[in-house]
């Protein structure tokens, strides 16, 4: 670790697993490069292993998903006084929720607040009633914190970038850099299993995930004959409006050719036993599914959407296909089926690209830049870690 004081660094976000799956590679690249780094969630069987990472652990009561204006008064406060108290040189909200409640919490005070807003959530990807009639009370909201002094914006892929930028947020508080990272020594090729031709999909169960259409895929190849099993690793979401009923899912079990795994800890294992990596989500800011898939030389199937397609490049390492077109999914992933060769062009060239653009180290270099930029290090901004305008 550097000797150098870079500052304190606080991460908010809502829950610790969360944290952990998503931006430990830029909370380990921060520490490396001399930031004092605390972590702020609902604390739950991940606050040993954060701590163990040398972070400061502060728990949260919070009640992710909750509308209800007493809970987000009661978590609001929280935030404040953990504020107040820690005095951060530079907080990180982590996803939309906390980008809410710490934009709010930190109103009147000084350090800069980066906001990480990853795919947008549910109030921008939903059809549902729900969803239209969120839009644009977020949009509204988001206008008037994010455009606060001290407020600068994390996006993940150019769409949702020009995203913000359509809620009238200012340019200039708007970076871009391409996920968390990945540990492309942790992950590594590997060979394609033995046995019948196999696709993973790993994720909330969401309905804006796309799982309905890959169950109702699979079950087509099913019917004409076509042997694809289909792996499926993730649990259902309560906290979000978007998850899937568990009699649902519980239906999906007696399917044939469906395995459901639960949540999955082991991302080498599971890919070991895959011939081919599926996401075929609505909506995404730059999935780590498909990343770690990659990393470990899978091929995709995915749908043409913002996010997805930043590491799904069609004809490169990827098949992409509209949202919701089950028939389209069904013939993608036949097509890879059927085709061996391509499966082995498409995991080269996957592998390949997350070594260039997507490793831990390259991210982490970038985060540590606008870390840096913010609190006015007089570093210069990576070329890739911002996009302005």
């Amino acid at each position: 670790m550097s000797e150098r004081t870079a500052g304190r660094l606080l991460f908010l976000v809502s829950e610790d697993w969360y944290f952990l799956s998503h931006r430990l590679p830029m909370a380990r690249a921060a520490r490396d490069a001399g930031y004092e780094v605390h972590v702020a969630a609902r604390v739950g069987e991940g606050g040993a292993r954060i701590a163990a990472e040398g972070f400061a652990l502060h728990p949260l009561d919070w009640r992710r998903g909750s509308l209800n204006p007493h809970d987000l008064l009661g978590i609001v406060r929280q935030v404040r006084s953990l504020y107040r108290r820690l005095e951060p040189d530079l907080v990180h909200h982590v996803a939309l929720q906390p980008s809410i409640v710490g934009s709010l919490a930190a109103a009147g005070m000084a350090f800069p607040r980066l906001n990480a807003l990853a795919g947008l959530g549910f109030g921008f990807t939903s059809a549902t009633l729900k969803g239209r009639l969120l839009r644009p009370v977020l949009g509204a909201l988001l206008r008037a914190l994010l455009n606060r002094p001290g407020a600068f914006v994390l996006v993940q892929n150019p769409d949702d970038a020009a995203a913000v930028r359509a809620l009238g947020v200012a340019p200039e508080r708007l970076f871009t850099i391409p996920g968390s990272g990945v540990d492309t020594d942790r992950l590594r090729p590997l060979p394609e299993p033995p046995g019948p031709v196999t696709a993973a999909f790993v994720g909330r169960l969401l309905d804006d995930k796309g799982v309905r259409p890959l169950i109702a895929a699979q079950a087509m190849l099913a019917a004409r004959g076509e042997e694809v099993r289909l792996l499926i690793a993730g649990d259902r979401d309560p906290a979000n409006p978007a998850s899937i009923d568990a009699r649902e899912i519980a239906a999906w079990k007696s399917r044939p050719g469906v395995t459901l795994l639960g949540h999955v800890d082991d991302i080498p294992g599971l890919w070991a036993r895959a011939h081919i990596a599926v996401l075929p989500s609505r909506r995404e800011g730059l999935p780590l599914s498909l990343l770690e898939a990659a990393a470990c030389g899978r091929p995709i199937v995915a749908t043409d959407v913002p996010g997805c397609r930043e590491i799904a490049r069609q004809g490169v390492n990827a098949l992409l296909v509209p949202p919701d077109d089950a028939a389209a999914l069904a013939e993608a992933i036949a097509a890879l089926a059927r085709d061996p060769q391509r499966r082995q062009r498409f995991a080269a060239a996957g592998r390949a690209l997350v070594e260039r653009e997507f490793s831990a180290a390259q991210i982490g270099r970038q985060i540590v830049a606008v870390y840096d930029h913010l609190l006015g290090a007089g570093r210069p901004l990576l070329p890739q870690a911002a996009l302005h305008g």
